[in-house]
C-alpha cells in the first residue's frame, strides 16, 4: 500500500519534472509511470489535485515548527523555510508552476492550499510576539509576512543576486525586517 503511495507520488514529481504541465498531466499517465491501475489511484486520492497538493507538498518538506522562545529565532527557521526544497526536482518544477497558477483560479486555489500551513505558521509566530510587545501592536501582519518571504523567495527561485550568502540571508532579511517592526 505504502509503495504503491509512494510511486505514485514520485511518477507525479517526475512527470512534472519533465515537463508536463498541470493542465497536461493525467491520471493515466502517473498511473503509467508508477505501474498501478487508475482505480489504485482513486483509491487514495479524490481526483489529480488531491494528488498534485500531496505531490507538492511532499516536494516542498516538513513544515518547519518553531520552538516558540523567541520571535527573532521563529522568524530565522520560518524565513529560511522559504523557496527551500529538498528535492532537486523542485528547481526544475517550481518555476514552471508561477505562470499556471496565475493563469488559472484553480491552480491559484491549489498553491493557497499548499502555502497556506507555512503562512499560518508564521501569522502565529508574529502574533506571538505582538502579544508579548515585542513587535509592534499596529503590526501589520500580512504585510510583514511579504516583506520576511519575498527576499528569500527571489533569491532562491531566481538566484537575483548570486553574491548573497543563502546561508546567513534568513537571518539578515529576519533582522532587517524587525528593526522596523519592534516596539519602540
Amino acid at each position: 500500500m505504502l509503495r504503491a503511495d509512494e510511486a505514485i507520488i514520485e511518477a507525479t514529481l517526475d512527470l512534472l519534472a519533465e515537463g508536463s504541465s498541470i493542465e497536461t498531466l493525467s491520471i493515466e499517465a502517473i498511473a503509467a509511470r508508477a505501474g498501478v491501475g487508475k482505480a489504485t489511484i482513486y483509491r487514495r486520492w479524490p481526483g489529480k489535485d488531491a494528488l498534485l497538493i500531496d505531490a507538492l507538498r511532499r516536494l516542498k518538506g516538513i513544515q518547519p515548527q518553531p520552538a516558540g522562545h523567541s520571535v527573532r529565532d521563529d522568524l530565522v527557521l520560518l524565513v529560511g523555510a522559504v523557496g527551500h526544497n529538498i528535492d532537486p526536482r523542485a528547481a526544475k518544477i517550481m518555476p514552471c508552476l508561477v505562470p499556471e497558477v496565475n493563469r488559472s483560479p484553480d491552480h491559484f486555489q491549489l498553491y493557497q492550499n499548499i502555502i497556506e500551513p507555512r503562512r499560518k505558521l508564521m501569522r502565529e509566530v508574529l502574533r506571538r510576539g505582538v502579544a508579548t510587545g515585542e513587535l509592534r501592536a499596529d503590526l501589520d501582519i500580512e504585510l510583514t509576512m511579504a516583506l520576511l518571504t519575498g527576499p528569500m523567495l527571489i533569491q532562491r527561485l531566481l538566484r537575483w543576486h548570486p553574491e548573497l550568502d543563502d546561508r546567513i540571508l534568513p537571518e539578515r532579511i529576519v533582522d532587517n525586517v524587525l528593526d522596523g517592526i519592534r516596539t519602540r
